[in-house]
């Protein structure tokens, strides 16, 4: 048993040295972590080996990150606005760099079809057109044509409206998720400017928005004019198109050798056949080509432009813009399951929606300011929808 006791002994003592050397251990480790923290600490404000990019990019992401479970309020439309936030940031650049090369194409579009109406259709209709179908396509043209440039430069230079940026009276809804301002009702931020725009989206807005629409609809109807008035035009040019194909594909000769000079059949020193001159020089050729050009340019546009324009001017009889079309459909399935109707409170009816989006105040203005152009400004400012200057005496539709 004394063996035993001092055996046991010596293990307990054992084991007691390595359970210090142990904790030393760790102690130790410990210590040199803090060092090393604390020394990291110190030196990172003073040096930083990242570039100031990368830290702001890192910065972002811990921000993205943090706000998805930073607030108990989150739902799943905060949570996909930040998980896409790269995303819509990339469209919205894509779409800014787009709408530049958009503004040339229809620059160079438009302009091609007016070089093409200007020196080859006037002067065939003036040629053989009788005199009063002459005088209306000079004047119903001149006028659309007209109608497009105005509308398009004012579309295009006259500022959408955007709200104050800083602290005034003016009644908001709520608060933007970009700009984190006021947003007024009927406004939503535009991606291309990095603004809030009352009323539509890319630019589009209060102050705008009749030129827009004018612009639209000037330029379908006259899409569809040059498709209607120069459907047989499209038809005698593609029926001579496919004529001088058929005339090309023809063989030019056959070589003729032996007998056949001897006897005649040729010319001396003239081995094959020469076929006569076609019958069509490369300006006719060009000249159909360029009527099939503009026809089918024409149609196209007519159609795809001609779509936008009637959801459009749908939009406006209702009293809505094409972002309150999804809101509204939303709050009135929100109303229906209550047993309520939801009622715009911006629909005035459709006559009289049209004469607030065209800004009839009188009858000479269907004249003076819808069928000619008219740079007046719309009624109101775009921030308040309570008044405005000819509500009392609108007629009910």
């Amino acid at each position: 048993m004394g063996g035993f006791g001092r055996s046991l002994a010596i293990i307990e003592n054992v084991c007691a040295y390595y359970r210090c050397r142990m904790r030393w251990f760790l102690s130790s480790m410990l210590q040199l972590l803090r060092c090393v923290r604390l020394r990291s600490c110190t030196k990172r404000g003073a040096r930083n080996t990242l570039p100031l990019c990368i830290r702001a990019i890192w910065a972002y992401m811990r921000l993205l990150v943090q706000s998805l479970y930073f607030s108990s309020l989150t739902d799943s439309d905060v949570v996909f606005d930040s998980v896409f936030e790269p995303v819509f940031w990339t469209v919205d650049y894509v779409t800014r760099w787009f709408g530049t090369m958009f503004v040339c194409l229809v620059v160079v579009l438009t302009s091609s079809i007016l070089v093409i109406v200007y020196l080859i259709l006037l002067p065939m209709i003036i040629t053989t057109y009788p005199y009063i179908w002459v005088a209306w396509h000079v004047c119903y043209g001149h006028w659309n044509l007209v109608m497009i440039v105005f509308h398009y430069y004012k579309a295009t230079k006259t500022a959408p409206g955007n709200p104050p940026t800083e602290k005034n009276d003016s009644p908001f809804v709520s608060v933007c998720k970009k700009c984190i301002i006021p947003k007024p009702a009927r406004t939503h931020h535009c991606g291309i400017c990095n603004r809030i725009s009352a009323w539509l989206n890319n630019c589009v807005g209060h102050l705008n928005h009749r030129y827009f629409f004018s612009f639209c609809l000037a330029l379908s109807m006259g899409c569809i004019y040059c498709s209607i008035s120069g459907r047989n035009m499209f038809l005698d040019a593609y029926n001579a198109i496919e004529r001088f194909k058929h005339l090309d594909v023809e063989k030019p000769g056959v070589p003729v050798t032996g007998m056949g000079i001897l006897i005649g059949l040729l010319p001396p020193g003239q081995t094959n056949f020469q076929t006569p001159a076609p019958p069509y020089t490369f300006k006719d050729k060009m000249i159909h080509k360029s009527i099939i050009y503009m026809w089918v340019l024409t149609s196209t546009v007519g159609v795809a432009l001609g779509a936008l324009t009637m959801w459009h001017a749908v939009l406006i009889s209702r009293g809505e813009t094409s972002i309150e079309r999804h809101t509204n459909s939303k709050e009135t399935k929100r109303m229906a399951k209550r047993g309520r109707i939801y009622r715009n409170p911006f629909n005035y009816g459709r006559l009289n929606n049209w004469k607030v989006f065209l800004g009839v105040e009188k009858t000479s203005h269907w004249l003076t300011r819808v069928l000619l152009p008219s740079g007046h400004t719309p009624p109101g400012d775009g921030l308040k929808w309570d008044i405005f200057p000819f509500k009392k005496d609108l007629i009910p539709v």
